[in-house]
């Protein structure tokens, strides 16, 4: 039992090891929610719950090597977690599912949409890194020391992640983080720790073949990019989707900012049901709703 999401760990097998999810039941779209790099599922804590009880059929899904996902794998890409990710929604047999990708994976899912989409019904970023532009020099030398470091002291990464709330964090914060240190510093975790560290997690190119809706959620205040709403608004272009800038949210804002994510998320859930909605406007890209 994931006590986190108060639901039922499920494990599918898939080459090269087991990946572990949990699958909340409803009737509307169904939404498949990863977490980013050296997270877990229950990154979804507070948003999943404003989902499911809006009626749709939640699946959240740990990343190999982390969480309860099993450790052993050879490749953490975001082209290798894609194959996971169609395996999952084949096992499933979700057709029309939306898929939501918070940083590193929001690579993932674009790869996904491509790979199978008479499965995918649209894609949704949150403060992800696709089609980004090129890091600079401070940015390269920064990424440089801090993934080494992180690598070598995996406990590290709880005490990044006050870095990546620079305003409001949730009720939960410390624990999860002290949990987040716990699972890294495991010795099975280290081969995938340097995996995802070392992975190429905004490679250009992967969004022309997609052909699904899509949305871009990014927080105003993310510390990982200089300008936030120039990426999502090169992310949205990309996409030939929309973009809705969370106000005074870092880099996980569904945690910190859930219900505003909600707000965000559900009228386009609704719009892909055919359901009206208030916020129904002609499709123009880069759409900035705060």
């Amino acid at each position: 039992m994931n006590s986190t999401l108060g639901t039922t760990t499920r494990y599918l097998d898939v080459t090269g090891g087991r990946i572990a999810y949990d699958d909340t039941p409803g009737a509307g779209v169904p939404v498949v929610l990863l977490p980013g790099m050296l997270d877990k599922r229950s990154a979804y804590r507070h948003l999943a719950p404003l989902l499911t009880a809006a009626g749709h059929r939640v699946v959240t899904m740990d990343l190999r090597g982390l969480g309860e996902s099993s450790t052993g794998f050879d490749s953490y890409t975001p082209a290798a977690i894609a194959e996971d990710l169609v395996a999952l929604l084949a096992h499933l047999d979700l057709r029309g599912a939306v898929l939501v990708g918070s940083s590193y994976t929001g690579a993932t899912v674009v790869r996904a949409a491509a790979l199978a989409p008479e499965r995918t019904g649209g894609v949704v970023l949150i403060d992800a890194f696709i089609e980004n532009l090129p890091l600079n020099g401070f940015q390269k030398a920064l990424f440089g020391l801090v993934g080494p470091l992180v690598a070598t002291f995996p406990g590290l990464w709880g005490a990044l992640q006050k870095f990546y709330y620079p305003t409001e964090r949730p009720a939960d914060f410390d624990a999860y983080r002290a949990d987040l240190s716990a699972m890294l510093r495991e010795p099975a975790r280290k081969a995938a720790l340097r995996g995802y560290l070392g992975g190429d997690s905004a490679p250009v190119g992967w969004c022309a073949a997609v052909d699904v809706p899509a949305l871009v959620l990014m927080g105003d205040k993310d510390p990982d990019f200089p300008k936030p709403e120039l990426i999502a608004d090169r992310q949205a272009t990309a996409l030939r989707g929309r973009k809705v800038m969370i106000g005074n949210a870092g880099h996980y804002p569904m945690a910190s900012h859930p219900r505003a994510v909600a707000d965000a998320l559900l009228p386009f859930l609704a719009g892909l049901a055919g359901e009206p909605n208030e916020t129904d406007e002609p499709n123009e890209p880069n759409e900035d709703a705060r």
